[in-house]
């Protein structure tokens, strides 16, 4: 055999060495191994691409579960949907809004009969320490009737109708603060978390930890308010920009949650959870390629503070 009929067969030589690989000899490329999906505890989750709407995880997730004041998720979004709604409209509380709470030992951001709030504080105020007072005040507002409860029963219409726009079709409502049976699965959960994101004062909303701000109080004097975010994956979770929490006895704990690493934005829900917040840093971790479940230390709430 020449030598030019050996190039060739194998390649070059270079520098007066023959480079060729023996078919015997040649290693194949290690192939890259998956990263292993997360292990939860939730019942249902599911994690989303915000930009391309791909599923990366999901467990069990088009089973239709309780939601509870995910639901308020919704609620806002009704409101922010509303027609030249005006966030500097100042709104009265009624004794009726407290008293909700006292009935459904729900959560609350403290509303005082009397005081004007803000459409914009009620938002923050139902957001944030997911307060059933400032949601009923938000139905109570945007809702259509002669009285508080026909108004109130408009408005979970409104919610329900915003479902069927978006094309939710196991998603339904029966209060506006997710203390009733309303339910929803964890990809149209995500979904709804998705088109929520979009509006700006919505996303400003959620991804406070804190808000502070004064009312007109009924004595004439000025009221202050301080609201706590009772999502504590905020300041926990590097990227964290939302979204809320929920929690009742048929629904267990539950997390409605969005995070931003390197221009990549992930929606995620976890439904019924023993370990809400590590089931959704775990999902994070495996959609962001990182292991910041393992090392995470939850912000601490206040003395005082709404859990929710």
């Amino acid at each position: 055999m020449t030598v030019g009929t050996l190039i060739k067969r194998t390649g070059a030589i270079a520098g007066g060495t023959l480079l060729a690989l023996s078919p015997l000899t040649a290693q194949a490329a290690t192939p890259v191994q998956p990263e292993p999906q997360p292990t939860l505890a939730a019942k249902g989750a599911t994690l989303v691409d915000d930009t391309s709407g791909d599923t990366l995880f999901a467990k069990d997730a088009d089973t239709a579960r309780p939601i509870a004041s995910t639901a308020k998720i919704m609620a806002a979004s009704v409101v922010l949907d509303t027609t030249g709604v005006d966030l500097e409209r100042q709104v009265p509380v009624r004794q009726e809004y407290r008293d909700y709470v006292t009935q459904h030992g729900s959560s609350t951001a403290d509303l005082q009969t009397g005081d004007k709030v803000t459409v914009r504080q009620l938002l923050y105020a139902t957001l944030l320490p997911s307060g059933a007072d400032a949601a009923y005040a938000l139905a109570d507002t945007f809702g259509t009737g002669a009285t508080s409860a026909e108004r109130a029963t408009s408005f979970i219409a409104k919610m329900n109708a915003k479902a069927d726009d978006l094309h939710l079709p196991h998603t339904e409502f029966n209060s506006f603060d997710g203390s009733g049976s309303d339910s929803s699965t964890p990809t149209e959960l995500a979904k709804l978390a998705r088109y929520a994101m979009k509006n700006d004062t919505f996303r400003t909303v959620v991804k406070a930890k804190e808000y502070k701000g004064e009312a007109p109080a009924a004595n004439g004097r000025t009221r202050y308010y301080t609201w706590t975010n009772t999502n504590q994956l905020l300041g926990s979770y590097d990227g964290v920009i939302g979204i809320k929490t929920g929690t009742t006895t048929p629904a267990g704990d539950c997390l409605v949650f969005a995070a931003t690493r390197g221009g990549k934005t992930l929606v995620g829900t976890v439904l019924n959870s023993a370990d809400r917040y590590a089931d959704a840093a775990k999902l994070l971790d495996y959609g962001f390629g990182s292991r910041t479940e393992q090392s995470m230390k939850l912000r601490a709430l206040p003395m005082g503070a709404q859990r929710d």
